[in-house]
C-alpha cells in the first residue's frame, strides 16, 4: 500500500515537472522577467530620489481612500442589502433604487457631480460661508468629496452581494439558532452576518481590488494620490515611460498584497456547507 502511494506520487511530481518545464510555459516565464530586466536597465531613473517623499505621500493618500473608502462602504452595504432581505417594503425598495442608480452611471460623473455640484453649491453660498466657516474649512476639500463618492459607489456594489450573501445563509441554521432561544440581534451577530461575509468573501476581494484601480479618478478633482504624483512627474520630466511603468509596479504589489490578505482569511474561516 506505502510503495503504490510512493509511486502515486512520484508520477504526479514527474507530471508536475513535464507540464511546467514544456517550452512554451517556459517562454511565458521568462518573457515577464526579460521585460522586466529591459525596463530596468535601459530606461531612465534618475528622477526617482528626488520624487521619493511624494510617491510615498502618494502610496499613503491611495490606501487612505482604500481602506477608509471601503469599511465605510461595506458597514453601508451590510444595512442596504439587509434591508432589501427583511426590511420594510419602501425601505427595500429604496435601497434598490439607491443601488442601481449608482451602479448604473459612471464613478467619474458621481464625483464630478459631487465635487464641482454640491461643492460648488456650497462655495458660492455666502451665508454659508461666513455662517458655519468651521465647516466650510472641511466642504471645500477636494479629499472629502473623493472619500464620499468612492465610499457610495463601493456600498450600492456590494449591497447586492450583501443581499444576496443574507438570502444564501442556509434557513436551517437560522432557525436552529432560533430553537436555541437567540434573540434576533444575536443570531444576527452570531450566525446569519458572519456566514453572509463568509459567501461573499471572494467577490469582496475582486471588489476591493476594483475600488484600488478606481482611485486614480480622485486625481481628477484636485487629489493627490499616487497616480497625481505620477502624472507631476511626467509633467516635470517629460518621461513617459517610466513613471508609468513605476506607477504599473506599484498597482501590482498593492494588489497582489490585497490577494494575499483576502486569502488569508478566507483560510481563517472554516468551510461549513
Amino acid at each position: 500500500m506505502t510503495d503504490a502511494i510512493s509511486a502515486e506520487r512520484a508520477l504526479s511530481s514527474a507530471k508536475w515537472y513535464s507540464d511546467w518545464l514544456a517550452p512554451h510555459r517556459i517562454m511565458l516565464a521568462l518573457t515577464p522577467i526579460v521585460l522586466a530586466v529591459a525596463i530596468v536597465t535601459t530606461l531612465r531613473w534618475e528622477w526617482l530620489p528626488q520624487y521619493q517623499g511624494r510617491l510615498i505621500y502618494g502610496v499613503a493618500i491611495t490606501l487612505a481612500l482604500l481602506v477608509s473608502s471601503c469599511a465605510a462602504g461595506f458597514l453601508i452595504a451590510i444595512l442596504l442589502g439587509l434591508t432589501q432581505v427583511v426590511g420594510p417594503k419602501p425601505l427595500g425598495f429604496a435601497a434598490r433604487v439607491f443601488c442601481d442608480v449608482i451602479r448604473g452611471t459612471p464613478l467619474l460623473l458621481q464625483i464630478w457631480l459631487l465635487y464641482y455640484g454640491v461643492g460648488s453649491i456650497l462655495a458660492n453660498n455666502p451665508d454659508f460661508r461666513h455662517g458655519h466657516p468651521e465647516f466650510f474649512y472641511y466642504l471645500r476639500q477636494a479629499w472629502l468629496y473623493a472619500f464620499c463618492s468612492l465610499t457610495v459607489s463601493f456600498a450600492a456594489y456590494e449591497g447586492e452581494v450583501m443581499r444576496g450573501a443574507f438570502i444564501g445563509v442556509p434557513r436551517g441554521e437560522l432557525e436552529a439558532a432560533r430553537a436555541f432561544g437567540m434573540t434576533p440581534l444575536t443570531m444576527f451577530r452570531r450566525i446569519w452576518l458572519p456566514r453572509a461575509i463568509h459567501r461573499a468573501l471572494p467577490t469582496l476581494s475582486g471588489d476591493v481590488i476594483g475600488q484600488l484601480k478606481a482611485t486614480p479618478l480622485v486625481a481628477t478633482i484636485t487629489v493627490t494620490d499616487i497616480y497625481g504624483v505620477i502624472v507631476k512627474v511626467r509633467q516635470d520630466t517629460f518621461l513617459t515611460y517610466e513613471p508609468l511603468f513605476f506607477l504599473t509596479f506599484i498597482y501590482l504589489v498593492l494588489t497582489g498584497a490585497l490577494v494575499l490578505i483576502f486569502r488569508y482569511f478566507e483560510k481563517q474561516i472554516p468551510v461549513r456547507t
